[in-house]
């Protein structure tokens, strides 16, 4: 059995909010990519944060260029399930129900609550 890949830090997960959608990048591209965000992140925090989640096994490196390209070693919907049904078994005792219900009176636009009835009513046919 292989071991479990550590669960992500706030800032590892807005990391790789970044680094999901660019699919590989070197720390400068991601560097880049999140100033607009953050304008506030320097690249030499970017690095050094790649180089521990490399270590801690959320990022693959590919050393064969000058410049090292990092990817997510887990596809953003196995890691966001995965920390899904974590937190349903630690804060909603294993409950989806409970879980959901929480999540629709926390707040949801519009639009999302047309999105999720559309997704209900498909789900039933």
């Amino acid at each position: 059995m292989t071991a479990a890949i550590p669960k992500p830090t706030a800032a590892e997960l807005d990391l790789l909010q970044t680094l999901w959608p660019l699919g590989a990048a070197t720390a400068r591209q991601v560097h880049e990519a999140m100033q607009s965000g953050r304008p506030d992140v320097t690249y030499a925090t970017v690095l050094r944060l790649m180089q521990i989640m490399h270590g801690k096994g959320l990022l693959i490196r590919d050393e064969s260029q000058r410049s090292h390209v990092y990817a997510p070693a887990q596809a953003q919907d196995s890691l966001q399930a995965n920390l899904l049904k974590d937190l349903m078994q630690k804060a909603f005792a294993g409950s989806a129900k409970a879980l959901v219900l929480a999540a629709l009176r926390s707040g949801i636009s519009k639009k999302e609550r047309e999105e999720i009835e559309k997704l209900l009513k498909e789900d039933e046919q």
